[in-house]
């Protein structure tokens, strides 16, 4: 079931990003977050974006949100997405289906292009993203140092509307779309 995160779902966020803070350099940040720290961060997000839980037997197995690009106004209509499953829910299903609702919610609120920034070398999220229609256009060379080492990060981008127009609309707030639909199984989890 995919639905919209809770603050009490931060413990389990915690648990599944935790350890790819503390063993990978897939995340730039260099101390993991608490589960207080997920709670302001979940209640900020939810407010105009999407934060999404996958859940199977009532445990969280993987989550994706968007948050702001930037914070000047002529970047209201970009957002950043992130995406992070358990260890054991890898390539069950659970990312794919995640992205599918993360994605249409964002071109439903109105946004016009999502960026996924991918510390190299990592070819699983390289394919995953480009499987939903990202295309790299830069790479920041040697931009991050984690675990002594000098990482590249790749920035990929997905145009969500089909046309870019003028005037556009402001993006909606998540909490402006109707009444969120019923929970949706992925069948491929």
């Amino acid at each position: 079931m995919i639905r919209m995160a809770r603050q009490c779902d931060a413990q389990a966020i915690s648990e599944i990003f935790c350890p790819i803070v503390t063993s990978t350099a897939i995340s730039f940040a260099t101390a993991a977050p608490t589960t207080s720290d997920f709670q302001k961060k979940i209640a900020e997000i939810t407010t105009t974006l999407p934060w999404f839980v996958f859940e199977l037997d009532s445990i969280v197995k993987g989550f994706a949100y968007a948050s702001p690009h930037r914070s000047l106004g002529a970047y209201r209509w970009c957002v950043e997405v992130s995406i992070y499953v358990s260890a054991d829910s890898r390539r069950s299903g659970v990312a794919k289906a995640l992205y599918e609702r993360l994605i249409e919610t964002l071109r439903s609120l109105g946004y016009y292009n999502a960026y996924a920034g991918i510390t190299l070398p990592n070819e699983a999220s390289i394919v995953f993203h480009e499987f939903f229609g990202f295309q790299k256009f830069c790479v920041f060379k040697s931009i991050g140092n984690k675990h002594g080492k000098w990482h590249d990060v790749a920035w990929y981008k997905l145009e969500l509307q089909d046309e870019y127009t003028s005037n556009p609309s402001d993006p909606i707030s998540i909490r402006e779309l109707p009444v969120e639909r019923p929970s949706v199984m992925a069948r491929d989890a």
